[in-house]
C-alpha cells in the first residue's frame, strides 16, 4: 500500500523542455550507472551527455519528450519517444533507482506506445542490451518481440580514401545544390522504406552544427547517404569519434563507398575513428565491415511492438539509429 501511495504522486507526462536539459542529464547519469550496476558492470560510470545531444534529443522528439515528477516535484522518469515519419522508437528511457518497482517503468513504456501509435507509425522499436534479460522479459510483457541485433562497430578514420563525382558533404554546398541533394536523400529512403523520413534529424543536425550529410553519386545518380555527428556524445568530451546515426545505401558497394567518404569526412573534423551502428539483419553488410577491418565494440537487442515491424529492403539497406 506504501508503494501505490507514493506511485499515485507521480505527475505526468509533461513536455520536456531544454530547461529540464539539468535533471534529465543527472536521471541518465545515475539511471544507466545503476543499471551497468546491477549488470555486474561495477567500474562502469556513466557521464552526462552533451547538452547539444539533449537539445537535439527534445526538439526530435517534440511533443514525444515525456517525463514525470514526483511528489516533491522532481525529475522521476523520462522517456523520448521519436518518429521519423512511419518509423517510430523510444530511447533514452529511465526510472529512478529508488521507483523501479511501483510499475512506473511500464506507465513510461506504454505512454510512449500510445503517442507513436497515436502518430501513425508502423514500425514501433526500441534498444535493450542483449545481456539484461530481466529488461528483455520487461518489453515482451508489454508487447515487444526480440529482433536482431545493432553491433557498434568502429574503424580508424583515414583522409585518404578518395571520393567520386559528386561525393562528399552537403554542408559546403550552394542553397540550391543542397536542397536538391536533400530531395535525393528522402527520395532514396522512401524508395527503400516507403513511409521512413530523416528530413528531421538531418535539419536539427545542421541547425545544432552537430555534423553533416555525406552522399555518394553524381547529382541526380545518388547510391548512398550517410548522417554523421562529430559532436561528442560526453559533456565536456573529446571530438575523437564520429558517430554515423542514419545510412541508406542501394547495395553493399554503395554502403562500403559512403563509408569511406564518411571516414575521410570525420579525419578533416579531427575525429581518430568512425563508429557504425550496423545492423545484423544486413549478414552481407556485416560480413562486408569485417573485412574492411571495422571492429565490434557493442551490442544492442533491437525490439519491435508486434504487428509493427522494422522494415528491412528487398533489395540495398538502411540503418537507423535508436538512440541519440
Amino acid at each position: 500500500m506504501r508503494m501505490w501511495q507514493l506511485e499515485r504522486a507521480v505527475k505526468g507526462p509533461f513536455t520536456a523542455t531544454e530547461q529540464d536539459i539539468p535533471a534529465l542529464n543527472r536521471l541518465f547519469a545515475e539511471g544507466f550507472t545503476d543499471r551497468y550496476r546491477r549488470d555486474g558492470l561495477v567500474g562502469v560510470r556513466v557521464p552526462f551527455l552533451n547538452p547539444v545531444i539533449w537539445r537535439y534529443a527534445l526538439a526530435d522528439a517534440g511533443s514525444g519528450a515525456m517525463l514525470w515528477r514526483d511528489e516533491a516535484d522532481r525529475l522521476v522518469a523520462f522517456n523520448m519517444a521519436h518518429k521519423s515519419g512511419t518509423e517510430g522508437w523510444m530511447g533514452p528511457l529511465v526510472v529512478r533507482p529508488d521507483r523501479q518497482t511501483g510499475g512506473l517503468g511500464k506507465t513510461i513504456v506504454r505512454a510512449a506506445v500510445e503517442w507513436l501509435r497515436g502518430e501513425g507509425v508502423t514500425t514501433l522499436g526500441l534498444e535493450t542490451m542483449p545481456r539484461t534479460v530481466d529488461n528483455i522479459g520487461f518489453y515482451s510483457r508489454l508487447g515487444f518481440v526480440p529482433g536482431h541485433l545493432t553491433v557498434t562497430m568502429t574503424a580508424e578514420a583515414s583522409a585518404a580514401h578518395g571520393a567520386g563525382e559528386g561525393s562528399g558533404a552537403l554542408e559546403p554546398l550552394e542553397p540550391a545544390a543542397h536542397a536538391a541533394r536533400l530531395a535525393e536523400v528522402r527520395a532514396l529512403v522512401d524508395r527503400l522504406a516507403p513511409g521512413y523520413d530523416f528530413t528531421r534529424e538531418i535539419e536539427l543536425t545542421r541547425e545544432l552544427r552537430l555534423g553533416d550529410v555525406v552522399v555518394v553519386g553524381p547529382p541526380g545518380a545518388l547510391s548512398a547517404f550517410a548522417l554523421c555527428h562529430s559532436a561528442s556524445l560526453a559533456e565536456n568530451g573529446a571530438r575523437d569519434e564520429t558517430r554515423v546515426l542514419k545510412v541508406g545505401a542501394t547495395s553493399v558497394d554503395a554502403l562500403l563507398a559512403v563509408l569511406d567518404a564518411a571516414s575521410s569526412w570525420a579525419a578533416r573534423q579531427g575525429a581518430r575513428r568512425i563508429g557504425v551502428r550496423c545492423q545484423t539483419a544486413y549478414g552481407e553488410a556485416y560480413r562486408a565491415l569485417v573485412r574492411r577491418d571495422y571492429r565490434v565494440r557493442w551490442t544492442d537487442l533491437r525490439m519491435t511492438v508486434a504487428g509493427f515491424p522494422e522494415a528491412v529492403p528487398a533489395s540495398g539497406l538502411v540503418w537507423s539509429n535508436w538512440e541519440v
